[in-house]
């Protein structure tokens, strides 16, 4: 299986996208849009600029565990990662998003 983007349909109707890797874990989830054209730009976006390290913002929660989100150029967000039980992991995640953000191969189960 390669990495992917899959375009879904929330429960509110809403659409979303997870980037999926390789082993089909889930590595990066959109914000929830009106319409699957606001998707398809989220996913472009994320092809742009999953290769910038600039682009990521790393969170620690009260927790300790750690997550990231990926933002464009213009500081929105186009992408939140899962929570990580340690920052290494999710240095591991930022490294995995960089990898398969690339990808052109897009699921949409909204069809």
């Amino acid at each position: 299986m390669s990495a992917k983007y899959e375009i879904k349909k929330a429960k509110n109707g809403k659409i979303f996208f997870n980037l999926k890797a390789s082993n089909g874990q889930i590595i990066l989830t959109s914000q929830m849009y009106k319409d699957k054209g606001g998707a398809k730009n989220g996913i472009a976006s994320v092809q742009k600029n999953s290769s910038n390290n600039d682009l990521y913002e790393t969170k620690e929660s009260a927790g300790g565990k750690s997550s990231f989100v990926l933002k464009a150029k213009n500081k929105q967000v186009i992408g939140n990662s899962q929570s990580y039980a340690t920052a290494s992991s999710m240095a591991n995640g930022i490294a995995s998003v960089k990898k398969n953000g690339a990808t052109t191969v897009i699921d949409d189960s909204t069809a």
